[in-house]
């Protein structure tokens, strides 16, 4: 907050959370310093509520793996399922990886599912990147791009954290090493939850 004039404030609110950046400007009168905080404090937890809670069923998919067996959310009902979205032309996609062949390790005997959908349109092009880099969770392929669409995929890679009662928990947008504690944080929550 910083004073624009002798009778008014001008209140700035910016912040920045994986590439996206929410802003909220407002001016206020000195003498409603209530209206001020009341503000501050609203938007704060607009802004939190966007970034990390869905409370909505997760869309149904039905997809194929390598083998061309299907992959279906509902059959992981009453698991925890980490759907990552990915291609092989997303560079953060290879640093995200190991990051989940280390959370499939540690949490799948306790009941997390991971799956990754694939969105190139060239199946080669994931083989390619596939081989590459290694994947101990299950693949699945969209090349059509409509679990997406669905999902209302914005960046890649995205995570969707679902619940074991089918229902989207939490979202997060990119990857960097930076990012791994809360992601697992959230992960370990939802495996507690019953």
């Amino acid at each position: 907050m910083r004073e624009h004039s002798s009778d008014t404030f001008v209140t700035e609110l910016t912040i920045n959370n994986c590439g996206n950046s929410y802003s909220v400007r407002s001016m206020t009168r000195k003498h409603s310093g209530r209206l001020i905080l009341y503000k501050y404090i609203t938007t704060l937890l607009l802004v939190f509520s966007l970034q990390t809670a869905y409370a909505v069923n997760a869309p149904q998919f039905s997809l194929k793996d390598s083998a061309g067996k299907t992959v279906s959310l509902k059959q992981y009902r009453g698991k925890v399922v980490f759907v990552d979205f990915w291609a092989s032309w997303c560079t953060p996609c290879k640093q995200s990886f190991p990051f989940m062949n280390e959370l499939h390790e540690r949490y799948d005997k306790k009941g997390l599912k991971i799956i990754g959908i694939n969105l190139d349109t060239e199946k080669k092009d994931a083989d390619r990147f596939l081989k590459q880099v290694k994947a101990d969770f299950t693949i699945a392929f969209d090349p059509s791009g409509k679990t997406a669409e669905q999902y209302d995929l914005q960046v890649m890679p995205s995570s969707y954290l679902i619940d074991r009662n089918g229902r989207l928990v939490y979202l997060h947008r990119g990857f960097k090493a930076g990012d791994k504690r809360e992601m697992e944080e959230k992960i370990v929550q939802a495996l507690k939850a019953r």
